[in-house]
């Protein structure tokens, strides 16, 4: 029996990797701190060790005698009061993590990276695994702290631990806990607090998707590569008239211009800084919009296999997901889902 140990494995996307895995008949582990939610781990078999990334000596009990491991685990925020925990997190607990599984003799990783780090083409074209990127030209401290952990995951690559890199775009599903800044779009659309709409766009995919991608990364990924996980390019617009046309409520038809967008984020942060809140509208969200983040996924399709489900049905479970776990203001039998 495989034994596995996963670190973000209560949170959205690591979750999803623990159930996969356990339905495989892996020996999981799941890394959590003293103070993590179990909530999406429950009723699953596995076991749990606490530990933290920003403490390696935490992190060398729970690495033991491991075959395979998957670093999920990120500070995934658009804002933070203090943007040096968001580096702390993401990159010097990523180097912690991958020197513990060196140390340790860990024979395979998967290191969870982000298209966020990723180029875009200027000529609004989908992005690879090799368009250029500097990091310069990266909007935001999490942008800029996944690119940084990235470098080091090649940079252990070099020194010889097997590691291979995923890039998932925009997962949609359910378990979205916190919920991810992707989740939040949906949450705003269902409790009707989207107005409107910028010109941008994401790429979606299933989060079982990308957890199922993570387990052929380990099983027919090559050492040092890229694969991004990624499935549909919808423009925001069209996000939001798919969500409309499964619930039968209306979507905004306001074209926000992001001159607009980027003043309102700027009162807005100005607002919730003087009362010690969380923005609604955080700058960065607005700077990033400003390019459509669209992908090819045809590398992670025909070298790993990576599963393409429906995005529709992937958007109804996660609306079933927010209704039932008390997180829509307005009750879904008010309006259906389909």
């Amino acid at each position: 029996m495989k034994k596995a140990l996963v670190t973000g494995g209560t949170g959205f996307i690591g979750a999803h990797v623990v159930r996969k895995l356990v339905e495989r008949g892996y020996h999981v582990i799941a890394l959590v701190r003293p103070t993590s939610n179990l909530t999406l781990l429950k009723g699953l078999c596995l076991h749990t060790v606490v530990g933290d990334l920003t403490d390696f000596d935490s992190l060398i009990p729970a690495m033991r005698d491991i075959d395979e491991l998957y670093h999920v685990a990120a500070d995934y925020r658009l804002w933070a009061r203090n943007p040096h925990e968001i580096y702390l997190n993401n990159v010097a607990g990523t180097r912690n993590v991958l020197e513990a599984a060196f140390v340790c003799g860990v024979s395979r990783v998967v290191y969870t990276s982000s298209v966020g780090c990723l180029g875009i083409p200027l000529d609004g074209s989908e992005g690879n695994e090799t368009t250029p990127v500097e990091k310069n030209q990266l909007v935001g401290n999490y942008k800029k702290s996944k690119f940084d952990a990235e470098q080091a995951a090649v940079e252990y690559v070099a020194r010889g631990l097997d590691v291979v890199i995923v890039n998932p775009s925009t997962p949609v599903g359910p378990g979205d806990i916190k919920p991810t800044p992707t989740g939040k779009i949906v949450l705003d659309f269902l409790n009707g607090n989207m107005r409107g709409f910028v010109d941008t766009g994401l790429n979606l995919i299933a989060v079982e998707d990308v957890a199922e991608g993570h387990i052929l990364a380990a099983e027919r990924g090559v050492t040092g590569e890229k694969y991004i996980l990624g499935n549909r390019n919808m423009t925001l617009r069209e996000i939001l008239e798919t969500l409309a046309h499964l619930t039968n409520r209306k979507s905004p038809t306001f074209h926000v211009p992001h001159f607009l967008a980027l003043a309102a984020a700027v009162v807005d942060t100005a607002r919730c800084m003087a009362l010690s809140k969380e923005p609604c509208i955080p700058i960065e969200g607005v700077l990033m919009s400003q390019k459509k983040m669209f992908f090819s996924s045809a590398k992670a399709i025909k070298e790993l296999g990576l599963p393409q489900s429906s995005i529709e049905d992937a958007l109804v479970r996660s609306i079933t997901w927010f209704e039932e776990n008390g997180y829509v203001k307005r009750p879904m039998d008010e309006v259906g889902v389909h």
